[in-house]
């Protein structure tokens, strides 16, 4: 099964860095579809108090909950720190949106175990897995 089926089935908590509360920005768009289709979505952006009704953290170490993926939507030069940190927490896997995507921070997700996605959009990859189970 392709990661990002196996990330999808898998999760249930995602937590969205650099989620913001912008209506109109991808993030909201997607974590929101992601909110009602029955994740639950934990914001990280440190310059959020609350997003989608869940509050906000600065950055993936501040996390009280464990996290089962790692959701990015931020710049490429973001990535590797952000792996580190995912991989520091214990994350599942890595989800790089689309136009997002770092070889490097990637396989270094890979050689500790988790599963990841670059350049791809989370919220397709749902309906699209949605569509294939309603079939």
């Amino acid at each position: 099964m392709p990661a990002d089926l196996d990330i999808l089935k898998q999760s249930r908590v995602i937590a969205v860095v650099g989620l913001s509360s912008n209506r109109f920005r991808p993030s909201y768009e997607v974590a929101e579809y992601m909110q009602r289709a029955g994740y639950r979505i934990i914001p990280v952006n440190p310059n959020e108090a609350e997003v989608l009704g869940e509050k906000s953290y600065a950055c993936l170490a501040d996390i009280p909950e464990p996290v089962d993926c790692v959701n990015i939507f931020r710049h490429p030069n973001a990535v590797p720190a952000i792996v580190e940190n995912a991989i520091a927490i214990g994350a599942k896997s890595i989800w790089m949106q689309q136009g997002i995507a770092h070889t490097e921070a990637a396989e270094r997700a890979r050689a500790a175990g988790l599963l990841v996605v670059e350049s791809s959009c989370i919220m397709i990859d749902h309906r699209r897995l949605a569509a294939q189970l309603r079939g």
